[in-house]
């Protein structure tokens, strides 16, 4: 079998693989939000198509998934069986009780149990409070999990490509301004990871989606993609594709801010532009734009190819240049990144 290796983020507690520093925003499952640093370290990620060696450069964001814990899978299985099959009130209520105590772990398996068509419950004749579904909504409310929360662990790669897999670690040390924290996995919603890179340290590809990444879309319309500049760092973008902005009148769009109507055959170069994208800082409509830092509200022209330096550290954001978000945008652009000296 051929051995496949993705570059995406994933950490784990193990100290066999280098760990370089990353930012990170945890979303809880409590709705609370934890920023602040940590190292982290490649890891094998177990998917459905096999074991995949992972460094953590390339991924953006996790989802932190059900999981299945099988210490708890014989327990569970017999509360289900008593809930699915027992008319005797107090035994249904011990049953229900044991269940919900086992709080999120108990979720897959009642999931899995739903999902087996040889399970032919009585619970349609029991008119009682201790059913299977309510000690499934009892333990949702109480952990603040949706209907749909995946079993796997969905990452974001390259802020293009989801992958799903299981990964085991317990919990994530954090350096908070307020002080050391360790979350449990279990406590953990979503995690957001910014990895500083090196200069000279590569290339990046994303793609810009019009039916999402619009800079004036208030919200998600500027891609982060995880890579923190340092001031002085020179980096390049280079774009091409094609979109169609229906906030203006579906005119199609090059990332050089090239124009054309519905009707018209010749593209029309934007007003006083060269064939770096433009002259002057202003961005025109369509064009690539950027902005350094999570609390800048810059548009800097960027075109389909650029050349600079980066004038502050931060997180870089890259986005297409339009006042009016219109989600019937259509068409994409795919924007290189590479990273100097």
């Amino acid at each position: 079998m051929k051995k496949i290796t993705l570059s995406i983020f994933v950490f784990v507690n193990f100290l066999s693989y280098s760990q370089k520093p990353a930012e990170v925003s945890l979303e809880l499952l409590d709705g609370n939000i934890i920023k602040g640093t940590t190292s982290l370290a490649d890891i094998d990620l177990v998917t459905a198509f096999g074991k995949l060696q992972i460094p953590i450069s390339k991924v953006s964001h996790i989802e932190i998934g059900l999981g299945k814990d099988n210490s708890v899978a014989e327990k569970v299985k017999s509360n289900l069986k008593i809930l699915s099959t027992s008319n005797v009130e107090e035994t249904r209520k011990g049953a229900y009780t044991d269940l919900v105590k086992q709080g999120v772990k108990a979720i897959p398996f009642i999931q899995d149990f739903y999902n087996d068509p040889k399970n032919v419950s009585s619970e349609d004749a029991y008119t009682g409070e201790f059913t299977i579904d309510n000690a499934l909504s009892e333990i949702q409310s109480a952990n603040n999990i949706s209907s749909d929360l995946a079993k796997e662990d969905i990452l974001t790669i390259d802020n293009i490509y989801l992958m799903g897999g299981n990964y085991s670690f317990t919990k994530l040390d954090i350096k908070t301004e307020y002080g050391n924290l360790s979350v449990p996995k279990e406590k953990i919603k979503t995690i957001d990871i910014s990895v500083a890179m090196e200069p000279g340290s590569g290339e990046f590809s994303f793609k810009l989606n019009a039916t999402k990444n619009i800079s004036g879309n208030t919200n998600g319309g500027w891609l982060k993609t995880g890579v923190v500049l340092k001031s002085g760092q020179r980096f390049s973008l280079i774009s091409t594709g094609e979109v169609t902005l229906a906030s203006l009148s579906n005119s199609k769009y090059k990332p050089d801010g090239s124009s054309k109507t519905e009707t018209a055959t010749d593209w029309i170069k934007p007003y006083g532009s060269e064939d770096d994208g433009g002259s002057g800082s202003y961005p025109s409509y369509g064009q690539v734009v950027y902005r350094i830092g999570d609390g800048t509200t810059e548009n800097l022209k960027a075109g389909a190819k650029f050349n600079g330096t980066a004038k502050k550290s931060g997180m870089l954001y890259i986005s297409i240049y339009e006042t009016v978000y219109n989600a019937a945008n259509k068409g994409g652009y795919n924007v290189k990144l590479s990273l100097g000296k």
